[in-house]
């Protein structure tokens, strides 16, 4: 978390919670109310304050609001960065487990959650995939501990 957003919590620690305006496509792209974040810096920003709460919902901390995020698919999206795995902050992705949903995408357990792989990377993936554990899409939120559409509570 940045330094400027801890001490903004630090100094305004009762402001309300958003929902409904931030969302996280399957190809790993921040969204405002529909309008994909075309601003580098106010990627980059969010990447770094993106987190998730104890009840599974991922927010993204500005300042000293939270601001919920409704995730497209799963709370990460990975793809290929030369022969590396990346998630869609940027950080490196370590895999412990590889399924396939029953709508053929490909998901990847690791870092204590779940990501999807961005489609434009399955080709490669193909080339070098073994067996793939399959996994029910309505399993997937629960199995995995987070909150696809996060409300107040």
């Amino acid at each position: 978390m940045d330094a400027i957003v801890a001490q903004a919590m630090a100094k305004w620690p009762n402001v309300p919670a958003v929902y409904g305006w931030l969302s996280l496509d399957r190809r790993g792209n921040w969204r405002i109310k529909g309008e994909r974040i075309a601003n580098h810096a106010l990627r980059d920003f969010i990447s770094r304050n993106y987190e998730s709460d104890a009840e599974g919902r991922w927010y993204f901390q500005n300042g000293p609001q939270r601001v919920y995020v409704a995730l497209d698919y799963t709370p990460l999206v990975v793809h290929y960065e030369g022969d590396e795995l990346r998630d869609h902050r940027g950080r490196p992705f370590a895999t412990r487990e590889t399924y396939l949903d029953d709508e053929g995408s490909v998901l990847m357990e690791g870092e204590g959650t779940l990501a999807l792989l961005d489609d434009r990377d399955l080709a490669r993936f193909a080339e070098s995939a073994s067996s793939l554990q399959r996994i029910k899409t309505s399993e997937i939120q629960g199995r995995f501990g987070f909150v696809k559409e996060p409300k107040p509570t």
